[in-house]
């Protein structure tokens, strides 16, 4: 039940994280608070296909 996805940040694009959710219990998308390296900053990291 648990699918891999990922997760990109979203001022610059980038896809830097992956993580799994339960796609039965949590159908919309993830959002976190993440580092991006590229950035340098914490962004929010949003899930991409």
């Amino acid at each position: 039940m648990r699918d891999i996805i990922t997760l990109a940040c979203s001022e610059c694009k980038r896809r830097n994280y992956t993580t799994t959710k339960n796609k039965r219990t949590t159908p919309k998308k993830l959002e976190f608070s993440k580092y991006c390296r590229f950035c340098r900053t914490h962004t929010l990291h949003k899930e991409t296909k």
